[in-house]
């Protein structure tokens, strides 16, 4: 059973990158912001999200993507790969004003319904501070996995081609 984690800063390109993986392996789906964000922007309680989040994991296969380290806990144990897309924070940054120029004031399919995409200067605030919150937490955590589980660190979009011709070779070998 394969199950596929995707993480990183907003803005890596997570999205893009599940999407592409769930499409070659024909697995299900899961963007964890779609699951979080209902109708404009409201969030679910802690323990509802967390509720959610292990019923979202506990199905038999899925690419998974979105960071939300706070149920790390729940997604990584059922996890059988994990990526991480560790790119610089100015790549994330560039890549989130594009996507806010392009699709402002658009609801995009990744996020909940009546979600439109919006300039954020908190959310640009938490995409620069994520390498000095987030890297050595993640970091941590992927030392710990098992033998069993199979992780990929992208530094660079460059890598991406590399690493979806190789998750290809699993689809073949199921």
């Amino acid at each position: 059973m394969q199950r596929i984690l995707v993480i990183g800063s907003p803005g890596a390109g997570k999205s893009t990158l599940a999407s592409r993986i769930a499409e070659r392996l024909g697995l299900p789906l899961i963007h964890l912001d779609h699951e979080y964000f209902g109708p404009g922007w409201t969030t679910p309680t802690k323990p509802e999200w967390r509720e959610r989040v292990k019923a979202l994991a506990a199905h038999p296969t899925w690419v998974m993507e979105g960071n939300y380290a706070s149920t790390f806990d729940i997604r990584v144990p059922r996890a059988t790969i994990i990526v991480w897309l560790d790119l610089p924070r100015w790549r994330c940054l560039s890549s989130v004003l594009w996507r806010v120029a392009k699709n402002y004031g658009q609801q995009r399919s990744d996020l909940g319904p009546a979600c439109v995409e919006r300039f954020d200067w908190s959310f640009m605030r938490s995409i620069w501070s994520y390498p000095n919150k987030m890297r050595s937490k993640t970091a941590r955590m992927l030392e710990r996995l098992r033998p069993d589980q199979r992780v990929y660190v992208l530094r660079s979009r460059s890598e991406i081609p590399a690493l979806t011709a190789e998750l290809s070779t699993f689809k073949e070998a199921a």
